[in-house]
């Protein structure tokens, strides 16, 4: 059985949120589970193989930034061959409030998640960085508008998941533990030089080959993954700290508070002094 610690924040009829830490790794055995209710976890530490029965290959690489989803009733296996830990924000929606929630959205929209697996996508990112933000809040957790940001969670998991198309491409024992180095090196030092040359040596790669093989298993370039990954750190430390936007953005790894802005705005739909000023109608 995994080594796991839940902090419940917050619950109400039909909903739940926990903060969950696993510190299970390579030692340990892949543990099987079925969800019993509908799940939507935010992935914000470390990473771990997911497996569940879809159309797709079944097993994803699970990565910070990135949503696992479950449906009510499926089991599930999580498993942590190359790494050790990871920590996630978890959403469980009794079927019957999901159901209702998600009404709206899913008209022409299969009834149930096609994906285990939602990429780090800029249709999610603000949810995301709103979600990690009020997790790390000092505020009491009844201030936090919790059931909000599970309820807008929901409807866009659903909007992104009804878009996508399981990958039916094999994935390699190697080529995870490839991908999970590069992907640790980047969520420990995500303002450092992060170079294609320098991610596809940490793999043992060929830039081209490292190219192919962490697009296929994250949902993104490395450049992109790298980029969301200094988005979504300085988008939470607006939300939760008080310091100013320049020191953020060079504190995320931005050479200039211009290119920044830039970024933040393409990722977020608002400049960044817009978006912590607006951070109040999301409870925080």
């Amino acid at each position: 059985m995994a080594k796991i610690a839940a902090t419940h924040l917050a619950s109400g009829d039909g909903w739940s949120v926990d903060d969950v830490v696993c510190f299970a790794g390579p030692q340990d055995r892949p543990y099987e589970e079925q969800h019993e209710h509908v799940a939507i976890a935010i992935v914000t530490g470390g990473s771990f193989q997911y497996r569940g029965s879809t159309a797709g290959p079944g097993r994803e690489l699970m990565t910070p930034g990135s949503l696992l989803l479950g449906n009510a009733g499926q089991c599930f296996e999580c498993g942590h061959e190359h790494a050790q830990g990871d920590r996630c924000l978890s959403f469980r929606f009794s079927p019957e409030y999901f159901s209702a929630i998600t009404k709206g959205v899913r008209r022409g929209r299969r009834e149930r998640f096609g994906m285990l697996r939602l990429p780090p996508v800029r249709e999610l990112s603000p949810l995301i960085a709103h979600a990690i933000a009020a997790a790390r809040s000092s505020s009491p957790a009844g201030t936090i508008a919790w059931e909000e940001l599970g309820v807008r969670l929901a409807v866009e998991a659903v909007k992104v998941d009804s878009g996508r198309t399981p990958s039916r491409a094999p994935v390699t024992a190697a080529a995870l533990a490839r991908v999970t180095r590069a992907v640790r090196l980047i969520d420990g030092n995500a303002g450092g030089e992060l170079t294609l040359a320098s991610l596809a040596t940490e793999a043992g790669l060929s830039p081209y080959h490292f190219l192919r093989t962490f697009e296929d298993l994250t949902g993104a370039t490395p450049h992109q993954y790298v980029m969301r990954t200094r988005l979504r750190q300085a988008a939470a430390r607006l939300l939760a700290e008080p310091a100013k936007i320049i020191d953020v953005a060079l504190g995320c790894g931005f050479g200039d508070v211009s290119n920044f802005n830039r970024a933040f705005r393409a990722e977020f739909g608002v400049s960044p002094r817009a978006y912590r000023s607006g951070s109040g109608r999301s409870g925080l």
